[in-house]
């Protein structure tokens, strides 16, 4: 409480920030070491120190007031996945809307699903974060997010097979947070934002010093960060001048970003626009939607 967790609401979603960031307990919750009582109960009285220090005048951190407040959020949102698998445990397994059963159930492939699991997809914040998870269990929210939706968006994988080698990768598996989030970022909710992410982007904007991607992906180590979000745009006489030679060093991109992007966006919205899917719509998020006031729907 007193070092780490001060930076939580801005660095909780950055690539190396958040795994110092976060609490990391994530993992205790989920066997039931901690419980989220007793979480909630710690975080509370945190609030009650920061307030007695600002009522005596004390110096302190302010930004501990936003952390504390993210934090608890974050908290009844743990809560809150959870209790859509509680009440309707099909999502594991289904989409949880049925207008989107076919969208890519005929469309599995194994050589794509093989690249992302391995981290051999040639988008360098893709591939670190798949090997990153391999080797330690975790990822930040933010991450998690992206890895998924790289998968069902561009590579056009279904949520299910991917989802479950996460799970098996997670050392803080929580299937009712896990499911919901791996429906979410594949579009098969029928109420959430169609979110694709955009590899290079991510990492000019979380790793621009590729801190976090040369780690977890040492054939990158020489390349200049002008070119770390997109090695395979790197000349030839560069590539070798630094050691990683496209296509034997590191992969070339399975798939190209803007087509695979723009193709996604169209199957999805094709779906989305029916009044199927608006009615569908309307039903989970009467269903599973917050109730939280000024809440935003779909729509």
């Amino acid at each position: 409480w007193e070092v780490r967790g001060v930076g939580y609401t801005m660095e909780m979603a950055r690539r190396v920030p958040g795994y110092e960031a976060c609490s990391r307990i994530s993992p205790y919750l989920t066997y039931g070491v901690l419980s989220v009582r007793e979480v909630y109960q710690r975080g509370m009285e945190r609030k009650g120190d920061l307030l007695v220090k600002k009522q005596e005048g004390l110096a302190f951190d302010k930004r501990w007031n936003q952390a504390m407040k993210s934090f608890l959020g974050r908290l009844r949102w743990h809560c809150h996945f959870m209790q859509k698998l509680e009440d309707e445990p099909s999502i594991e397994w289904e989409n949880f809307s049925p207008v989107y059963d076919g969208l890519r159930e005929e469309s599995w492939n194994e050589v794509f699903f093989e690249a992302w699991k391995e981290g051999r997809t040639g988008y360098p914040m893709v591939d670190a974060c798949m090997r990153a998870v391999r080797a330690t269990g975790y990822l930040n929210f933010r991450m998690r997010a992206m890895v998924m939706s790289f998968a069902s968006y561009h590579l056009w994988l279904h949520w299910r097979e991917t989802g479950l080698h996460l799970a098996r990768m997670f050392t803080d598996y929580e299937p009712g947070i896990h499911w919901s989030q791996s429906q979410m970022q594949s579009g098969t909710t029928g109420i959430n934002t169609v979110r694709v992410y955009s590899p290079r982007k991510q990492v000019e904007d979380q790793d621009a010093e590729g801190v976090f991607v040369k780690r977890w992906v040492p054939e990158l180590a020489g390349v200049p960060e002008k070119f770390l979000a997109e090695p395979h745009l790197m000349p030839e006489m560069e590539q070798q001048f630094c050691g990683c030679v496209i296509g034997k060093d590191y992969p070339a991109p399975v798939v190209e970003h803007k087509v695979a992007y723009a193709e996604a966006q169209r199957r999805v919205r094709a779906v989305r626009v029916t009044q199927e899917a608006r009615a569908e719509a309307d039903r989970v998020q009467e269903r599973h939607g917050s109730r939280r006031r000024g809440t935003r729907t779909w729509r």
